[in-house]
């Protein structure tokens, strides 16, 4: 078994790409565990500056194939070819994947580093997984030490206790053109996570007057749980924020909500600037509002561009990371490599306590056979150390040799040793 990480992000590529990769992305993780042979599970890692697939392959020989199968899968999604779908994917094995994805659930990789947020998606993506029942023990025990590892560096660096997201710098870029916190008017578009960390971080800053817009219909449930008021899902949006100061579009919906047009229309005539932040990767606001008078477009490009840089604690959290994942991945072989030690222990203790068991009541002897029992259980003992030492270290020949040791060892003959 081996697990494989194939990752895309804002590093590497434009943000449109992303989203076109992101397309319809976990009926790709249930396709590949349906009809690809060598893939047992699958996990799907999409937000608004990656897109990752974290596989259970069934053996390292089929690694080839089931990267071919997530390219045929993602490119029948997104439109690329197979072959560009390869290209923009980043492979991963073994200690490596184990680095990536603690690094990603840490902040470490993200477009704002030490963001909070990714932390959240990386249990959502785990869950998710579960609910199409995609996952696997080995994704399960992955995903949740990602988790661990992400709060062992918040605990150690500060990094994510600091608050800082694509939210917050979204916001922080927002406001060197707003009125004060106190003052904006502000229409939030979508109900979603993203939404309401978008509104914890409005009230953070004194935001009071937040009206949230939804297509789906949720918005009235959204807003009344969180104290501000709802736009019907029928009303004219562009005609809505023509009126207020700010608009935080996170919905993710299939298309801009909000089109250049409506908003030139409703805004004419109207000097009052507006400052749109979009962060949806598929864009809820036509990116052409930028061209209209008064109206600023904040993107998730222009958080890339902005974001804070690398400070001191990153180079902690880095070591933090790679300690833990490779304690992660010598853990993982010890589970993986340790049946067959387990399985000479059991022939000889087992052929043991079989063998006394036969003996007949008048030969057996409670002193003789506890002495016998820890004769085997010593010259068991230096062997399967040495297999599980060389297990964690990875190792394979000093595994062998150590295992070769274990099934030298004989099953003891006790009926002589049993009458002394």
């Amino acid at each position: 078994m081996v697990l494989l990480s194939l990752a895309a992000s804002h590093h590497d590529l434009d943000l449109d790409v992303l989203e076109r990769l992101s397309t319809d992305v976990h009926a790709v993780a249930s396709e590949l565990v349906a009809s690809a042979a060598s893939v047992s599970g699958a996990v799907v890692l999409a937000t608004c500056n990656r897109f990752e697939l974290y596989l259970e392959v069934d053996d390292a020989a089929h690694t080839p194939a089931a990267i071919a199968a997530a390219a045929h899968a993602v490119a029948g999604r997104s439109g690329y070819t197979v072959d560009q779908v390869s290209s923009h994917l980043r492979v991963s094995t073994g200690t490596d994947a184990a680095v990536h994805l603690f690094s990603v659930a840490s902040g470490l990789d993200s477009m704002v580093v030490g963001e909070r947020e990714i932390a959240g998606q990386v249990r959502r993506a785990l869950s998710t997984a579960r609910r199409d029942r995609t996952t696997t023990s080995a994704l399960e025990s992955l995903f949740q030490a990602a988790s661990r590892v992400s709060r062992l560096v918040e605990s150690r660096t500060g990094l994510g206790a600091t608050g800082r997201s694509v939210v917050g710098v979204a916001l922080d870029i927002a406001e060197q053109h707003l009125p004060d916190w106190r003052d904006v008017r502000c229409v939030l578009i979508g109900t979603g996570s993203y939404a309401g960390a978008s509104l914890a971080a409005l009230k953070a800053r004194g935001a009071g007057d937040v009206r949230v817009y939804s297509t789906s219909g949720r918005a009235g449930a959204f807003a009344a749980a969180r104290g501000v008021r709802s736009l019907p899902a029928s009303a004219d949006l562009a005609a809505e924020v023509a009126e207020v100061d700010l608009v935080v579009a996170c919905s993710g919906a299939a298309g801009a909500v909000l089109g250049v047009d409506a908003l030139a229309a409703a805004r004419t005539g109207s000097p009052a600037p507006l400052t749109v932040v979009d962060l949806a990767l598929r864009h809820d606001v036509d990116p052409g509002v930028r061209t209209l008078p008064g109206v600023r477009l904040v993107s998730l490009h222009t958080v890339a561009e902005h974001a804070p840089a690398e400070h001191a604690a990153v180079q902690t959290a880095r070591t933090v990371v790679l300690e833990a994942a490779e304690a992660y991945e010598a853990d993982r072989r010890v589970r993986d490599w340790n049946p067959a030690v387990v399985a000479e222990r059991t022939r000889v203790l087992g052929g043991l306590e079989a063998a006394l068991s036969g003996l007949p009541a008048e030969l057996r002897d409670e002193r003789t056979e506890r002495a016998l029992r820890r004769r085997t259980r010593a010259a068991l003992h230096a062997p399967t150390v040495r297999a599980r030492e060389a297990a964690r270290a990875g190792d394979e020949a000093r595994y062998a040799t150590a295992l070769a040791e274990l099934a030298a060892i004989p099953v003891p003959t006790v009926v002589a040793d049993a009458r002394g």
